[in-house]
């Protein structure tokens, strides 16, 4: 399959790509710096803070896929999810690319978003923790971001795309297991943490699983 990996020099990007091209995949990284990128693969330099629409078309023209590592580096990028995957999404239709798997974050269907002003005070499947102290914490410490994310997946949800969005529990670094828990559209039970190269792992096994079309997927150890 060829890939389209968005965000690649990432903290998960990196992994996705080492995972996706240990499998044979081809791959084209869409990056901002590429001098940033450890492996040698076809890059194109695409900032979306500020997208060059012709240059994110080269970087997804070949896609049957594209994976999207996209986020913040650092607060002064807090609102670049939502508006770099409308460029994103716009690309792809253009050149007739269905597959966009995306990340996301636990809880963030309870933030507030234009689309949904009225949220769930509790993400379906949180437990006492989750819901009274990891997903508060994520919510004050995350700020703006956590509702990009919140609206990144309404953006998808209303579109026609065969989308998927992962919402990975607290992010650690450890080896890649390949054993992990998920739940649709919910929180994982007691789902607490989760290996950055683990949750390439999910991005790689779910390209071609139709049960993750359309849907956020609850991702944690």
């Amino acid at each position: 399959m060829h890939l389209t990996i968005v965000g690649a020099t990432g903290r998960v990007g990196r992994h996705v790509l080492d995972q996706a091209l240990d499998a044979g995949h081809t791959v084209t990284a869409a990056v901002r710096t590429p001098a940033n990128l450890h492996r040698d693969v076809d890059t194109v330099a695409v900032d979306l803070t500020d997208p060059d629409p012709g240059e994110l078309t080269r970087a997804v023209i070949k896609a049957d896929a594209v994976i999207s590592c996209l986020g913040p580096r650092d607060k002064r990028e807090y609102g670049i999810v939502t508006p770099g995957t409308e460029a994103i999404v716009t690309a792809v239709r253009g050149v007739g690319c269905r597959r966009v798997l995306a990340i996301s974050g636990a809880g963030v269907s309870t933030a507030r978003t234009p689309d949904r002003p009225n949220p769930p005070k509790r993400e379906p499947g949180a437990g006492w923790y989750n819901q009274y102290f990891a997903t508060p914490l994520a919510r004050r410490a995350l700020g703006r971001n956590f509702v990009d994310c919140a609206m990144m997946e309404d953006l998808l949800r209303a579109g026609d795309l065969d989308w998927s969005c992962v919402r990975p529990t607290y992010l650690v670094d450890r080896p890649v297991t390949g054993t992990y828990r998920t739940a649709v559209e919910r929180n994982v039970r007691r789902g607490l943490r989760i290996g950055r190269p683990d949750v390439a792992h999910f991005l790689l096994r779910a390209l071609d699983d139709p049960a993750t079309f359309r849907k956020a997927i609850g991702l944690a150890y």
